[in-house]
């Protein structure tokens, strides 16, 4: 990545505002590191991985592990697309971005929803149904406690979105530490378990052979169980385009974030490989571990013993904070740009940037807000809010696929930028591979009785969308105050600072 003086990062960091007709408000002082942190935080495979290794072992048994590669090359496919996208429009907001400016703003509203749902049903559920169990069970408290778990989540997502409030920067190293601890609470921890076994510290009774093992439930197919073992990877490999949704406060944006995104849903897939054989070949005996709340911490603790398991678990608890320290960066962002561009209710408030630190605050405690409620639904609906948190898996993959179809759409009027990534004669293959890939990963979440629910919650959602479309932005969008222009046609682009309709 190149170097530049202060004085290039500042007429830079104006042209690329400036060409899509918006004042550079936030500070650009991210730089590639910084960027792989918070996608790789946000795809989080020890969050991931821990939450649903025991859904794959249970349904499939340890060979549902290798349907992790699967997920993967799919990913990646997908990646590739939205790196490309983001060399063309490095926005705040990057999927409503992109859907907006390819095709209109009320196709960009719908994928925006859907993104500003996402954010505010899974912080909650990460935070409430996993890192405040762990936490205190870590501490030695009661884990069945449902009032002292909500009250742990409520302050770890209220620290969460303080350290946003506080400066980008601040966000920016507690996710630079996030890297380093997801691939100790991981890839180590897995490598040390991977060593113990082949070292034959302890008898499991079983040599590399259960890596290709698989069970089935009674009365349960087999293509079934692959269905439901496939979430492992599916839910956790998500989130790498978070990359793009700082794009305004990176710098050399259209040549950093397509790196970031690549590199982090590549370095998640492989890492998250790695992390998943060692901790299937130390598994001590599949029937206990199949049947455990928490298999990972069950595994550990038989090789080490509790006390490292116990601080393996408090590792694991900060990545999840700090996945919610990126998550409310990225939906801040969202919500920002959607307000820039009077999509929202109170768009005028929520558009507003603190002066001094140079972030969106208004859009953060907005975000705070509906993810307060949401938790205390929770916390006063256990099992409807279980639900919710299925949508987690649904919605980004909704938001996937409506957003590599805006690319199928406009692609080829697209102009190349100069040593900018571009897929050239790939794209085609690429784009019909991902959509494939999209379709399929869609039907294994809808399909399947155990994720039916989460498809109504997630239509539930774009239903209340409509809601503000047909009282409000209907009618904005028709006087023309409301949504970002469409992007251009290569052939009528003439210079990087011409845009039709700017608009503040």
């Amino acid at each position: 990545m190149a170097t530049l003086s202060g004085v290039a990062h500042s007429e830079q960091a104006s042209a690329e505002s400036g060409e899509f007709g918006y004042r550079q408000e936030l500070r650009r002082v991210l730089r590639l590191f910084a960027v792989f942190s918070v996608a790789f935080s946000v795809v989080s495979i020890t969050t991931g991985i821990f939450l649903n290794y025991a859904f794959g072992i249970t349904h499939l048994g340890p060979a549902s592990i290798w349907l992790w590669p699967i997920a993967a090359v799919g990913q990646t496919l997908v990646a590739l697309i939205l790196a490309e996208l983001s060399t063309r429009i490095p926005l705040a907001g990057a999927n409503y971005q992109w859907a907006a400016r390819l095709v209109g703003p009320r196709y960009g509203y719908v994928v925006g929803a859907l993104g500003i749902m996402y954010s505010a049903v899974g912080m909650p559920g990460i935070l409430l149904l996993g890192a405040a169990p762990l936490l205190v069970t870590a501490l030695g408290g009661d884990p069945s406690d449902s009032s002292l778990l909500f009250a742990v989540a409520v302050v770890l997502i209220v620290i969460a979105f303080g350290v946003n409030i506080v400066s980008v920067q601040l966000a920016a190293r507690v996710n630079n530490v996030a890297v380093v601890t997801e691939i100790i609470g991981t890839v180590v921890l897995a490598l040390l378990l991977f060593g113990l076994f082949v070292g034959h510290a302890k008898p499991v009774g079983h040599g590399f052979g259960i890596l290709g093992e698989y069970t089935k439930l009674p009365g349960q197919s087999l293509f079934y169980g692959i269905v439901l073992a496939s979430l492992i990877g599916v839910y956790t490999l998500v989130g790498f385009e978070a990359a793009a949704d700082m794009g305004e406060e990176t710098v050399d944006a259209r040549r950093t974030i397509p790196r970031a995104i690549l590199l982090s849903v590549i370095v998640s897939g492989v890492l998250g490989m790695i992390t998943l054989i060692g901790f299937t070949v130390a598994i001590p005996d599949p029937a206990t571990i199949a049947s455990s709340e928490v298999p990972l911490a069950e595994i550990s603790t038989y090789w080490l013993g509790h006390g490292l398991t116990s601080a393996f678990l408090l590792v694991v608890v900060f990545s999840m904070v700090a996945l919610t320290v990126v998550a409310a960066a990225a939906s801040a962002r969202l919500i920002y740009a959607m307000a820039r561009d009077n999509m929202l209710p109170a768009s005028g408030l929520l558009r507003g940037v603190s002066a001094g630190r140079r972030t969106p605050v208004p859009a953060l405690v907005i975000s705070l807000v509906i993810c307060l409620a949401l938790m205390t639904y929770g916390y006063l609906n256990g099992n409807a809010f279980g639900t919710l948190v299925g949508a987690t898996a649904l919605i980004p993959y909704v938001v996937y696929l409506l957003t590599v179809i805006a690319y199928g759409m406009r692609r080829h009027r697209l102009d190349r930028l100069p040593g900018a990534f571009h897929l050239g004669r790939w794209a085609t293959p690429v784009f019909v591979l991902a959509l494939v890939w999209l379709l399929a990963a869609l039907a294994v979440l809808v399909l399947p009785s155990e994720f039916r629910d989460a498809l109504w919650v997630t239509l539930g959602g774009l239903a209340l969308a409509a809601v503000w479309y047909f009282v409000g932005l209907r009618g904005r969008l028709r006087d023309g105050a409301a949504g970002p222009p469409r992007l251009p046609d290569a052939a009528v682009r003439q210079t990087p600072n011409v845009v039709e309709g700017e608009r503040r």
